[in-house]
C-alpha cells in the first residue's frame, strides 16, 4: 500500500487534530503505511498514533508578529524534512491550510498532496490570501468537511470534494448508552465547549448566563480549550454570574456531555464561521438539543426546531429566552433529544472511512 506523510500544525484536544487522527486511523485499518509530522511533541488526539511521530519547530508568542516569524521557519524546516521522501512512493497529505512547507515539498518531490481544509475564518485576511494561494499552485486535491466551505472556499482547477466529520465508533458507543435526562437533579444544565477566544462566542455566553441568573434552576458550563491560567488572566477583575462554571482543558469531556440538558455553539457569524461543528454532532449524539449559528456548516447539521435552534449568538436575548422556555417544557426537550439521535447517524464513522479508504487508494 502507498505511504501517506500526514501533517498537522498543532497537536492537541481541538477539532482538527480530532479529524485527522480518524483519518490515521482508517489509513492504518486499510494497512497504509504512515508517518506524522507535527509542532514538537505535545500532548493531544494525535499523540502514540504512529511510531513514526516526527516534530519540527514552531512556537507561539503573545506578539502576533514573532509567531508569524516562528511559523514561517518552521514550514521552511517542514519543508528540508520532507525531502527525504523524493525516492519514495509517498502521498503528502495536509490537514488545514496552515502547514504550506509542506504542499511546497510535495510539488517540489512531484507527489501528489491532499489537504483537508478545515476553516474560513483566517485572519488578517492578507494571510488567508497568502494560504489559500499556496494551496492552489501545490495541491492534487482538496477535501472540504462541509458543502457550505466547499462553497464558500473553492479552489479552480483542482479535484475537489466533501467528507462530513464523523462521531467515532468508541465514542457512539458510549453515548447510544447514555440516556438522556431533561434536568440532572433538578438542574437545567446549559453547556458551550469551545476555545477561549472571543470570536468563539465566550462573551455571549456570559452575558446569556447573566440574563438567566435569576432563574434557579439553569446552571452554564463553560469548557474551554486552556489552561487554567489562561482563564485567570482572561477573567481577570471580572466578577461572573454564580450560575456560571468555567473549566479548563480536559482530555475526556464524555462527562460534561452526560451532564448536559442544552449544548450551544455561539461562534460569530461575522467572525468566525464554523465550517462543521464536531461538538454539536458529538452533543446530538448524547440526545442533547442544540442551539447553533445560521450559517456554515452547523446549518447542514442542525435543523430549526426539529434537533435545536439555529440562531446567531449576537441575538443574546432571544437565545436566553428560548433557554427558559426549554427548562420548563420536557416533552420539547425530549423531543428535540430523539430527533438529535435520529439525525446524528448521517455523521457516522463507517462512512467516514469508507470515503478515506477511497480517497487513499486513488
Amino acid at each position: 500500500m502507498k505511504k501517506v506523510i500526514f501533517i498537522h500544525l498543532l497537536n492537541d484536544y481541538s477539532g482538527s487534530p480530532k479529524v485527522l487522527s480518524q483519518v490515521i486511523r482508517a489509513a492504518k485499518k486499510n494497512e497504509n503505511d504512515v508517518e506524522l509530522y507535527t509542532r514538537v511533541s505535545e500532548d493531544g488526539f494525535l499523540s502514540n498514533l504512529t511510531p513514526k511521530h516526527h516534530f519540527y519547530f514552531y512556537k507561539r508568542f503573545e506578539n502576533k508578529y514573532l509567531t508569524l516569524v516562528t511559523f514561517m521557519l518552521s514550514q521552511v524546516s517542514l519543508f528540508f524534512k520532507l525531502l527525504k521522501y523524493k525516492n519514495e512512493d509517498v502521498l503528502i497529505y495536509v490537514n488545514t491550510l496552515l502547514p504550506f512547507g509542506a504542499g511546497l515539498a510535495g510539488k517540489f518531490m512531484k507527489k501528489d498532496v491532499y489537504f483537508h481544509v478545515h476553516e474560513t475564518s483566517i485572519q488578517p485576511a492578507v494571510f488567508k490570501k497568502f494560504l489559500r494561494y499556496m494551496l492552489q499552485k501545490t495541491a492534487s486535491k482538496v477535501l472540504f468537511v462541509s458543502e457550505s466551505l466547499k462553497e464558500s472556499e473553492s479552489f479552480k482547477n483542482i479535484a475537489q470534494e466533501v467528507i462530513y466529520n464523523a462521531v467515532s465508533n468508541d465514542f457512539l458507543e458510549v453515548a447510544t448508552k447514555h440516556q438522556y435526562v431533561y434536568k440532572q437533579d433538578s438542574a437545567f444544565n446549559v453547556l458551550m465547549i469551545c476555545s477561549l477566544k472571543a470570536y468563539k462566542g465566550v462573551e455571549e455566553f456570559v452575558t446569556i448566563a447573566d440574563l438567566c441568573k435569576n432563574a434557579e434552576d439553569i446552571g452554564f458550563t463553560l469548557l474551554l480549550n486552556a489552561e487554567q491560567s489562561e482563564i485567570d488572566a482572561y477573567f481577570k477583575d471580572r466578577e461572573l454570574s454564580s450560575n456560571l462554571t468555567v473549566v479548563s482543558r480536559k482530555k475526556n469531556i464524555i462527562p460534561f456531555y452526560k451532564n448536559a440538558s442544552l449544548v450551544m455553539n455561539l461562534s460569530r457569524v461575522d467572525q468566525w464561521v464554523e465550517t462543521f461543528g464536531l461538538t454539536i454532532v458529538e452533543a446530538m449524539a448524547f440526545g442533547v438539543p442544540v442551539i447553533v449559528p445560521p450559517v456554515g456548516g452547523p446549518t447542514e447539521i442542525v435543523r430549526d426546531d426539529e434537533e435545536g435552534y439555529l440562531i446567531s449568538s449576537y441575538e443574546t436575548l432571544k437565545i436566553s429566552q428560548h433557554i427558559q422556555e426549554l427548562a420548563n417544557d420536557e416533552a420539547k426537550c425530549l423531543s428535540l433529544s430523539q430527533n438529535a439521535r435520529e439525525r446524528v447517524k448521517v455523521f457516522n464513522e463507517a462512512i467516514f472511512e469508507e470515503k478515506i479508504t477511497t480517497l487513499l487508494a486513488e
